[in-house]
Protein backbone atom coordinates (compact mmCIF):
# COMPACT_ATOMS: atom_id res chain seq x y z
CA UNK A 1 0.00 0.00 0.00
CA UNK A 2 1.56 3.37 -0.81
CA UNK A 3 1.11 6.49 1.37
CA UNK A 4 0.55 9.68 0.37
CA UNK A 5 -0.50 13.25 1.58
CA UNK A 6 -2.20 15.54 -0.96
CA UNK A 7 -1.28 19.51 -0.50
CA UNK A 8 -2.69 22.58 -2.40
CA UNK A 9 -0.04 24.51 -4.11
CA UNK A 10 -0.12 28.51 -4.94
CA UNK A 11 -1.24 28.24 -8.48
CA UNK A 12 -4.20 25.66 -6.67
CA UNK A 13 -2.63 22.20 -8.08
CA UNK A 14 -2.32 19.79 -6.13
CA UNK A 15 0.61 17.35 -5.62
CA UNK A 16 1.17 14.39 -3.58
CA UNK A 17 4.12 14.18 -1.24
CA UNK A 18 5.70 11.50 0.47
CA UNK A 19 5.56 10.21 4.52
CA UNK A 20 9.63 10.02 4.63
CA UNK A 21 11.17 8.24 7.94
CA UNK A 22 14.20 9.78 8.99
CA UNK A 23 16.89 7.51 11.07
CA UNK A 24 18.92 9.76 13.33
CA UNK A 25 19.14 13.59 14.60
CA UNK A 26 22.04 14.07 14.29
CA UNK A 27 23.53 17.03 11.07
CA UNK A 28 22.35 15.20 8.27
CA UNK A 29 18.91 13.60 9.92
CA UNK A 30 18.08 17.40 10.64
CA UNK A 31 19.33 19.30 7.42
CA UNK A 32 17.28 16.33 5.71
CA UNK A 33 14.39 17.08 7.49
CA UNK A 34 14.75 20.94 7.37
CA UNK A 35 14.82 20.21 3.20
CA UNK A 36 11.85 17.95 2.86
CA UNK A 37 9.78 18.94 5.31
CA UNK A 38 7.78 21.85 3.40
CA UNK A 39 6.53 19.31 0.66
CA UNK A 40 6.72 16.00 3.07
CA UNK A 41 5.09 14.50 6.22
CA UNK A 42 8.55 13.87 7.48
CA UNK A 43 9.09 11.97 10.78
CA UNK A 44 12.60 11.77 12.89
CA UNK A 45 13.54 8.93 14.87
CA UNK A 46 16.58 10.11 17.50
CA UNK A 47 17.14 7.62 20.27
CA UNK A 48 18.78 10.17 22.23
CA UNK A 49 16.83 12.94 24.34
CA UNK A 50 18.05 16.01 22.42
CA UNK A 51 19.40 16.71 18.42
CA UNK A 52 22.68 16.77 17.61
CA UNK A 53 24.32 13.27 17.02
CA UNK A 54 28.31 14.14 16.63
CA UNK A 55 27.83 17.89 16.81
CA UNK A 56 26.07 17.74 20.77
CA UNK A 57 27.86 19.94 23.34
CA UNK A 58 27.24 19.92 26.90
CA UNK A 59 27.93 22.64 29.65
CA UNK A 60 30.20 21.19 32.76
CA UNK A 61 31.14 23.38 35.33
CA UNK A 62 30.14 26.35 33.38
CA UNK A 63 32.61 25.64 30.04
CA UNK A 64 31.32 24.13 26.94
CA UNK A 65 32.46 20.81 26.21
CA UNK A 66 32.23 19.70 22.74
CA UNK A 67 31.72 15.87 23.15
CA UNK A 68 33.18 15.09 20.11
CA UNK A 69 35.96 17.08 18.14
CA UNK A 70 34.74 21.06 18.20
CA UNK A 71 33.20 22.06 15.61
CA UNK A 72 32.75 25.12 13.31
CA UNK A 73 31.50 26.06 10.21
CA UNK A 74 32.96 26.84 7.03
CA UNK A 75 32.82 25.91 3.46
CA UNK A 76 33.48 26.98 0.04
CA UNK A 77 30.21 25.37 -1.23
CA UNK A 78 27.40 28.01 -2.43
CA UNK A 79 24.46 25.67 -1.92
CA UNK A 80 25.58 24.94 1.31
CA UNK A 81 26.33 28.28 2.27
CA UNK A 82 22.62 29.27 1.09
CA UNK A 83 21.50 26.61 2.80
CA UNK A 84 23.10 26.87 6.20
CA UNK A 85 22.20 30.56 6.35
CA UNK A 86 18.90 30.51 6.06
CA UNK A 87 18.22 29.40 9.24
CA UNK A 88 20.46 31.87 11.06
CA UNK A 89 20.89 35.67 11.50
CA UNK A 90 24.98 35.89 10.68
CA UNK A 91 25.60 39.02 12.01
CA UNK A 92 24.05 38.60 15.56
CA UNK A 93 24.34 34.56 16.25
CA UNK A 94 27.53 34.40 14.99
CA UNK A 95 31.66 35.35 15.57
CA UNK A 96 33.79 34.83 12.17
CA UNK A 97 37.23 33.90 13.35
CA UNK A 98 40.46 33.57 11.86
CA UNK A 99 42.07 30.04 12.39
CA UNK A 100 45.07 30.54 14.61
CA UNK A 101 46.91 26.97 14.68
CA UNK A 102 50.40 25.71 15.58
CA UNK A 103 52.16 22.61 15.81
CA UNK A 104 53.96 21.72 19.47
CA UNK A 105 56.80 19.98 18.92
CA UNK A 106 59.37 18.41 21.60
CA UNK A 107 61.60 20.57 23.42
CA UNK A 108 59.42 23.23 23.61
CA UNK A 109 59.34 24.31 19.65
CA UNK A 110 56.24 25.54 18.85
CA UNK A 111 55.95 26.07 15.10
CA UNK A 112 52.67 27.80 13.36
CA UNK A 113 50.60 26.33 11.14
CA UNK A 114 51.03 24.85 8.83
CA UNK A 115 54.71 23.62 9.10
CA UNK A 116 55.50 23.44 5.79
CA UNK A 117 54.99 27.10 5.34
CA UNK A 118 57.47 27.84 8.49
CA UNK A 119 60.77 26.12 7.78
CA UNK A 120 62.84 29.43 9.55
CA UNK A 121 61.88 27.85 12.93
CA UNK A 122 64.44 24.64 12.65
CA UNK A 123 67.91 24.78 13.06
CA UNK A 124 69.80 25.07 9.86
CA UNK A 125 70.91 21.52 9.88
CA UNK A 126 67.26 20.53 9.34
CA UNK A 127 66.24 23.15 6.70
CA UNK A 128 68.93 22.44 4.89
CA UNK A 129 67.70 18.82 5.08
CA UNK A 130 64.14 20.08 3.98
CA UNK A 131 65.75 22.24 1.25
CA UNK A 132 67.25 19.09 -0.67
CA UNK A 133 64.22 16.78 -0.04
CA UNK A 134 61.89 19.82 -1.71
CA UNK A 135 64.31 19.75 -4.48
CA UNK A 136 63.82 15.95 -5.22
CA UNK A 137 60.05 16.21 -4.85
CA UNK A 138 60.34 19.46 -7.62
CA UNK A 139 62.31 16.83 -9.81
CA UNK A 140 59.95 13.96 -9.32
CA UNK A 141 56.29 15.94 -9.64
CA UNK A 142 54.28 14.06 -12.53
CA UNK A 143 56.58 11.41 -12.46
CA UNK A 144 55.73 9.41 -8.97
CA UNK A 145 51.98 8.53 -8.73
CA UNK A 146 51.35 7.75 -4.56
CA UNK A 147 49.97 4.80 -3.89
CA UNK A 148 49.06 5.06 0.06
CA UNK A 149 48.83 7.80 2.54
CA UNK A 150 52.68 7.60 3.71
CA UNK A 151 53.66 7.44 -0.13
CA UNK A 152 51.78 10.54 -0.36
CA UNK A 153 53.13 12.27 2.44
CA UNK A 154 56.63 11.55 1.66
CA UNK A 155 55.82 13.02 -2.23
CA UNK A 156 54.66 15.92 -0.95
CA UNK A 157 56.44 16.90 1.96
CA UNK A 158 60.18 15.08 1.63
CA UNK A 159 61.66 12.69 4.39
CA UNK A 160 62.63 15.47 6.88
CA UNK A 161 59.68 16.90 7.71
CA UNK A 162 57.56 13.22 7.22
CA UNK A 163 59.81 11.73 10.07
CA UNK A 164 59.69 14.72 12.35
CA UNK A 165 55.66 15.83 11.84
CA UNK A 166 53.70 13.81 9.68
CA UNK A 167 54.72 10.61 10.49
CA UNK A 168 54.29 10.41 14.60
CA UNK A 169 51.16 12.91 14.24
CA UNK A 170 49.60 10.62 11.92
CA UNK A 171 50.07 7.34 13.56
CA UNK A 172 48.90 8.57 16.18
CA UNK A 173 45.76 9.46 14.82
CA UNK A 174 45.64 6.78 12.81
CA UNK A 175 46.61 4.21 14.98
CA UNK A 176 47.91 1.72 12.09
CA UNK A 177 50.72 1.87 9.31
CA UNK A 178 50.23 4.67 7.12
CA UNK A 179 51.19 2.62 3.72
CA UNK A 180 47.40 0.90 5.14
CA UNK A 181 45.67 4.13 5.01
CA UNK A 182 43.94 4.38 1.37
CA UNK A 183 44.42 8.35 -0.16
CA UNK A 184 40.44 8.20 -0.81
CA UNK A 185 40.16 10.30 2.68
CA UNK A 186 41.79 13.38 1.61
CA UNK A 187 39.44 14.15 -1.15
CA UNK A 188 37.80 17.75 -0.24
CA UNK A 189 40.25 18.55 2.23
CA UNK A 190 42.59 21.55 2.16
CA UNK A 191 44.18 22.06 -1.03
CA UNK A 192 48.02 20.54 -0.68
CA UNK A 193 50.88 22.25 -2.16
CA UNK A 194 53.09 22.04 -4.65
CA UNK A 195 57.23 22.00 -4.78
CA UNK A 196 57.11 25.57 -6.31
CA UNK A 197 54.28 26.72 -3.75
CA UNK A 198 56.36 25.05 -0.66
CA UNK A 199 58.76 27.47 -1.20
CA UNK A 200 57.67 30.32 -2.34
CA UNK A 201 55.08 30.30 1.20
CA UNK A 202 58.23 30.16 3.00
CA UNK A 203 60.05 33.12 1.54
CA UNK A 204 56.89 35.02 1.63
CA UNK A 205 56.12 33.60 4.93
CA UNK A 206 52.74 32.71 4.25
CA UNK A 207 50.40 32.43 7.26
CA UNK A 208 47.24 30.16 7.68
CA UNK A 209 44.55 32.95 6.95
CA UNK A 210 45.58 33.01 3.42
CA UNK A 211 44.24 29.56 2.95
CA UNK A 212 40.41 28.80 2.06
CA UNK A 213 39.51 27.19 5.33
CA UNK A 214 41.26 29.83 7.30
CA UNK A 215 38.39 31.39 8.79
CA UNK A 216 35.07 29.79 10.39
CA UNK A 217 32.20 30.88 11.88
CA UNK A 218 31.06 29.65 15.40
CA UNK A 219 27.63 30.22 17.66
CA UNK A 220 28.29 33.14 19.99
CA UNK A 221 25.88 30.76 22.48
CA UNK A 222 26.36 27.21 23.08
CA UNK A 223 28.55 26.34 20.11
CA UNK A 224 27.93 23.68 17.51
CA UNK A 225 24.47 22.79 20.07
CA UNK A 226 23.00 25.62 18.84
CA UNK A 227 23.11 24.35 15.10
CA UNK A 228 21.50 21.43 15.99
CA UNK A 229 19.07 22.90 18.10
CA UNK A 230 17.79 25.20 15.95
CA UNK A 231 18.02 22.65 12.60
CA UNK A 232 15.37 20.63 15.17
CA UNK A 233 12.85 23.60 15.12
CA UNK A 234 9.83 22.78 13.12
CA UNK A 235 10.41 19.25 13.09
CA UNK A 236 8.67 16.80 13.97
CA UNK A 237 11.50 14.11 15.97
CA UNK A 238 10.08 11.32 18.06
CA UNK A 239 13.32 11.43 21.15
CA UNK A 240 14.38 8.31 22.81
CA UNK A 241 13.19 6.15 19.94
CA UNK A 242 16.16 3.49 18.80
CA UNK A 243 14.71 1.86 15.96
CA UNK A 244 15.96 -1.50 16.19
CA UNK A 245 13.96 -2.84 13.45
CA UNK A 246 12.65 -1.87 9.69
CA UNK A 247 10.74 -4.03 7.25
CA UNK A 248 9.87 -3.66 3.56
CA UNK A 249 6.19 -5.17 1.92
CA UNK A 250 4.30 -4.19 -1.07
CA UNK A 251 6.63 -1.30 -1.54
CA UNK A 252 6.14 0.13 2.13
CA UNK A 253 8.37 0.30 4.94
CA UNK A 254 6.89 0.09 8.61
CA UNK A 255 9.19 2.04 11.22
CA UNK A 256 8.13 1.57 14.96
CA UNK A 257 4.79 -0.02 13.63
CA UNK A 258 4.05 3.15 11.04
CA UNK A 259 4.44 2.72 7.29
CA UNK A 260 6.14 5.14 5.10
CA UNK A 261 6.47 5.47 2.13
CA UNK A 262 10.70 6.48 2.12
CA UNK A 263 13.40 6.32 4.51
CA UNK A 264 16.36 8.02 5.24
CA UNK A 265 18.93 6.11 7.15
CA UNK A 266 21.28 8.95 9.01
CA UNK A 267 22.28 6.25 11.42
CA UNK A 268 25.45 4.32 11.79
CA UNK A 269 25.65 1.31 8.58
CA UNK A 270 27.08 -0.89 10.43
CA UNK A 271 23.38 -1.11 12.34
CA UNK A 272 21.66 -1.79 9.10
CA UNK A 273 22.01 -5.64 8.77
CA UNK A 274 20.01 -6.23 12.24
CA UNK A 275 17.61 -3.58 10.99
CA UNK A 276 16.25 -4.37 7.55
CA UNK A 277 15.56 -7.70 5.26
CA UNK A 278 16.68 -6.25 1.70
CA UNK A 279 20.52 -6.43 2.15
CA UNK A 280 22.20 -9.57 -0.11
CA UNK A 281 24.77 -11.88 2.06
CA UNK A 282 27.90 -9.95 -0.19
CA UNK A 283 26.33 -6.85 1.32
CA UNK A 284 26.17 -7.48 5.11
CA UNK A 285 30.11 -8.93 4.39
CA UNK A 286 31.33 -5.89 3.58
CA UNK A 287 29.23 -3.79 6.12
CA UNK A 288 30.42 -6.09 8.49
CA UNK A 289 34.57 -5.63 7.20
CA UNK A 290 34.13 -2.10 7.78
CA UNK A 291 36.47 -0.50 9.99
CA UNK A 292 37.02 2.68 11.57
CA UNK A 293 38.14 4.58 15.09
CA UNK A 294 36.76 6.01 18.25
CA UNK A 295 37.80 9.27 20.10
CA UNK A 296 38.22 10.29 23.79
CA UNK A 297 37.46 13.73 24.43
CA UNK A 298 38.86 15.47 27.38
CA UNK A 299 37.64 19.04 28.13
CA UNK A 300 40.55 20.92 30.18
CA UNK A 301 40.94 24.36 31.43
CA UNK A 302 44.77 25.40 29.90
CA UNK A 303 46.70 28.23 29.99
CA UNK A 304 45.69 31.16 28.22
CA UNK A 305 46.77 31.04 24.49
CA UNK A 306 45.99 32.85 21.32
CA UNK A 307 45.23 29.20 19.44
CA UNK A 308 42.43 27.34 17.85
CA UNK A 309 44.17 24.29 17.05
CA UNK A 310 47.05 22.75 18.31
CA UNK A 311 48.70 19.35 16.66
CA UNK A 312 51.23 17.48 18.77
CA UNK A 313 53.15 14.70 16.72
CA UNK A 314 55.39 13.93 20.61
CA UNK A 315 55.69 10.39 21.04
CA UNK A 316 55.64 11.66 24.82
CA UNK A 317 51.89 11.42 24.93
CA UNK A 318 48.88 9.71 23.23
CA UNK A 319 46.86 12.58 21.87
CA UNK A 320 47.37 14.43 19.20
CA UNK A 321 45.38 17.53 19.28
CA UNK A 322 44.59 20.38 20.91
CA UNK A 323 41.01 21.91 20.25
CA UNK A 324 40.81 25.48 21.79
CA UNK A 325 37.28 26.11 21.80
CA UNK A 326 37.65 28.40 24.94
CA UNK A 327 38.86 30.91 22.02
CA UNK A 328 36.37 30.42 19.66
CA UNK A 329 33.87 32.29 21.85
CA UNK A 330 33.76 34.54 25.04
CA UNK A 331 30.46 32.16 26.10
CA UNK A 332 32.00 28.68 25.87
CA UNK A 333 34.49 29.84 28.91
CA UNK A 334 33.98 29.70 32.59
CA UNK A 335 34.26 33.14 34.89
CA UNK A 336 37.01 33.58 32.17
CA UNK A 337 39.17 30.50 32.69
CA UNK A 338 40.52 29.25 28.96
CA UNK A 339 39.06 25.90 28.45
CA UNK A 340 39.94 23.24 25.83
CA UNK A 341 39.42 19.81 24.39
CA UNK A 342 42.08 17.30 24.00
CA UNK A 343 41.81 14.02 22.09
CA UNK A 344 43.10 10.73 21.72
CA UNK A 345 42.41 7.77 19.21
CA UNK A 346 39.68 5.58 20.05
CA UNK A 347 39.04 4.31 24.19
CA UNK A 348 41.58 5.94 26.75
CA UNK A 349 40.78 4.81 30.67
CA UNK A 350 40.65 7.83 33.35
CA UNK A 351 43.80 6.80 34.56
CA UNK A 352 45.63 6.69 31.73
CA UNK A 353 44.03 10.55 30.61
CA UNK A 354 45.56 11.60 33.82
CA UNK A 355 49.12 10.04 33.45
CA UNK A 356 48.64 12.02 29.76
CA UNK A 357 47.78 14.90 30.87
CA UNK A 358 50.84 15.10 33.01
CA UNK A 359 53.37 15.45 29.90
CA UNK A 360 51.01 17.47 27.73
CA UNK A 361 51.92 21.67 27.43
CA UNK A 362 49.88 24.26 28.33
CA UNK A 363 48.96 22.39 32.16
CA UNK A 364 45.95 20.78 31.17
CA UNK A 365 43.68 20.39 34.12
CA UNK A 366 40.69 17.12 33.77
CA UNK A 367 37.27 18.68 34.30
CA UNK A 368 35.67 15.45 32.26
CA UNK A 369 35.65 13.00 29.13
CA UNK A 370 33.33 11.17 27.11
CA UNK A 371 34.13 8.46 24.70
CA UNK A 372 32.84 7.61 21.04
CA UNK A 373 32.86 4.56 19.48
CA UNK A 374 32.67 5.86 16.01
CA UNK A 375 34.16 8.98 14.77
CA UNK A 376 36.43 8.41 11.92
CA UNK A 377 35.76 5.46 9.31
CA UNK A 378 38.72 3.88 7.63
CA UNK A 379 38.30 3.16 3.82
CA UNK A 380 40.15 0.63 1.92
CA UNK A 381 40.39 0.57 -1.92
CA UNK A 382 37.22 -1.22 -2.23
CA UNK A 383 35.08 0.76 0.31
CA UNK A 384 33.34 3.54 -2.18
CA UNK A 385 32.82 1.13 -4.84
CA UNK A 386 30.80 -1.59 -2.33
CA UNK A 387 29.27 1.65 -0.44
CA UNK A 388 27.97 3.14 -3.60
CA UNK A 389 26.56 -0.12 -4.67
CA UNK A 390 24.86 -0.42 -1.96
CA UNK A 391 23.14 2.77 -1.49
CA UNK A 392 22.20 2.07 -5.60
CA UNK A 393 20.11 -1.26 -4.43
CA UNK A 394 18.77 0.20 -1.10
CA UNK A 395 17.25 2.94 -3.36
CA UNK A 396 15.95 0.80 -5.40
CA UNK A 397 13.94 -0.23 -2.44
CA UNK A 398 13.05 3.60 -0.99
CA UNK A 399 15.94 3.56 1.46
CA UNK A 400 18.41 6.44 1.06
CA UNK A 401 21.33 6.47 2.96
CA UNK A 402 22.99 10.06 4.77
CA UNK A 403 25.64 11.36 6.25
CA UNK A 404 29.00 10.57 7.65
CA UNK A 405 28.75 7.37 9.02
CA UNK A 406 26.16 6.40 6.35
CA UNK A 407 28.47 6.68 3.89
CA UNK A 408 31.28 5.89 5.52
CA UNK A 409 32.88 8.52 4.25
CA UNK A 410 35.14 11.34 6.28
CA UNK A 411 32.47 14.49 6.03
CA UNK A 412 32.90 17.67 8.01
CA UNK A 413 29.69 19.24 8.87
CA UNK A 414 29.44 21.13 5.54
CA UNK A 415 29.63 18.33 3.43
CA UNK A 416 26.88 16.16 5.76
CA UNK A 417 24.72 19.17 4.81
CA UNK A 418 25.76 18.95 1.08
CA UNK A 419 25.19 15.33 1.52
CA UNK A 420 21.71 16.08 2.49
CA UNK A 421 20.99 18.64 -0.01
CA UNK A 422 21.71 15.88 -2.71
CA UNK A 423 19.43 13.02 -1.18
CA UNK A 424 16.32 16.02 -0.73
CA UNK A 425 16.95 16.21 -4.63
CA UNK A 426 15.57 13.08 -4.98
CA UNK A 427 12.28 13.37 -3.39
CA UNK A 428 11.77 17.37 -4.26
Amino acid sequence: MKIAIIYSTSSGITKKAAKIAIIGAGISGLSVGQLLKDKHEVTIFESDNRPGGMIKCDRVNGHLFHRTGGHVFNTRRPEVLDFFWSHFNKEEEFVKADRNSGVSMDGGLFVPYPIENHISCFDDETVNSIIKDWMIIKGNEGKIEPKNFEEFLKGRFGESLYKMYFQPYNEKVWRRDLTKVPLSWLEGKLPMPTGEELIFNNIKKVEEKKFVHSTFFYAKNHGSQFIADRFAEGLNIQYGKKIESMSLADGTWTVDGESFDKVVFCGNIKQLPSMINVLKSDEVAMIEGLESHGTTTVLCEIDDNPYSWIYMPSKKHESHRIICTGNFSPSNRADGKMSATIEFTDYISKEDILDNLERIPWHPKYITHNYEKYTYPIQDANTRTGIKKLRDDLEQSGLYLCGRFAEWEYYNTDVCMASAIEVSKKFN
